[in-house]
């Protein structure tokens, strides 16, 4: 009988725990991902300062530290032209920092043809092992596909020191899995379009992990599986060549907020989780929609647009507007083609339910 498989593109190494930073040389050099040892760095502008200097000592001295300014298109591009000009021969780009150093590094190092390493130092989002690169650019926020980083390390000890938000972030993107998988098969029964059982797999473990697992970010246990988490979320997209395994309406929602209120200082995360809430609540699943909503409070996170800093009539206005940030993409929103009147008493509906 002929077996048949496919090949899967994953990380050469994946370590996450306390202290974990100090083993890059070792990592790079065990998998052979740096032959040369002329490593490019790029941290941000400020926390970047402070692991430079804790870094650099347990690096080779052949390293050249370049910082990142945003998450945007042009300080990708410009990364990666300061890289090309130094002229040193670089053979892998190393990100260290949060969403928006590893994001520029991610679309640098596919623009120079580098292996990227991501030395993650807060949880956030599921960037840390995606194929996607979501930057900044003219028309609001785009994401790329890049290729996805061949080595990540997640150190703990320096995830505890990132502000506790960006942490809780990370939180309400690995739990809005669950209702970008049931957009995904939502579209699979209406349109056809195909789910990648795999993929989906991946992406719903990692939510329900996160979903049921006690504790708060206070806890290592905890942080060890939401950045397990996380990191299987970025695989899943990896396995299926698409966002589809973590993206649907709540993401939909999370970029049409970024467009509308580009003022609004809420993470994506916490969008997200938002976003998803709601949209398990239109598609009438009751209680998966109280389990995530109780995860979110216990967890310090928004639950409601007033949590948000958005009045109900801001919300209405971008779950409106949000099936036009991902043309041709199929979920509860584009299902239900709700009217805005039908939208603000859904909205209505779900702020009198999860209201705290």
């Amino acid at each position: 009988m002929a077996v048949l498989s496919r090949l899967i593109q994953a990380p050469a190494a994946v370590r996450i725990g306390s202290g974990v930073a100090s083993e890059l040389p070792t990592v790079l050099a065990d998998q052979r991902i740096s032959v040369s040892g002329k490593l490019a760095l790029a941290v941000s502008e400020g926390s970047g300062v402070r692991l430079r200097q804790r870094l650099s000592a347990d690096l080779p001295g052949d390293v050249g530290w370049f910082t990142v300014s945003r998450a945007s298109l042009d300080a990708a591009v410009d990364l990666a032209d300061q890289i090309r000009g130094a002229g040193a021969g670089y053979d892998t780009l190393v990100a260290v920092g949060g969403g928006k150093v590893i994001d520029a590094a991610k679309y640098a190092a596919a623009r120079l043809g580098l292996p990227l390493v991501a030395v993650a130092t807060n949880l956030a989002h599921d960037g840390i092992c995606s194929p996607v690169a979501t930057l900044q650019n003219d028309a609001g926020t785009g994401s790329y596909g890049v290729p996805s980083p061949i080595g990540v390390l997640v150190d703990l000890d320096l995830v505890r020191e990132a502000p506790a938000r960006f942490v809780r972030s990370g939180i309400g993107e690995a739990l809005s899995n669950l209702s970008a998988l049931a957009d995904w098969e939502l579209s699979h029964r209406e349109t056809g379009e195909q789910v990648d059982g795999l993929a989906a797999a991946m992406a719903r473990t990692a939510a329900e992990a996160v979903l049921r697992q006690p504790g708060t970010i206070a806890d290592e246990g905890f942080l060890a599986v939401l950045a397990d988490a996380l990191v299987l979320s970025g695989q899943a997209m990896t396995v299926c060549g698409t966002s589809r395994p973590s993206s649907g309406a709540c993401h939909e929602i999370s970029h049409a907020i970024d467009q509308l209120y580009p003022r609004l200082s809420t993470q994506h995360g916490e969008q997200c989780g938002v976003g998803a809430t709601f949209a398990t609540h239109l598609r009438g699943d009751a209680e998966r929609a109280a389990d995530m909503a109780r995860v979110l409070t216990h967890h310090e996170l928004p639950v409601t647009p007033g949590d948000l800093g958005l009045g109900i009539d801001q919300f209405v206005e971008a779950v409106a507007y949000a099936p036009r940030t991902r043309p041709g993409r199929y979920t509860i929103l584009e299902h239900l083609d709700l009217s805005p009147d039908e939208i603000h008493d859904a909205v209505k509906d779900y702020v009198a339910t999860y209201a705290r």
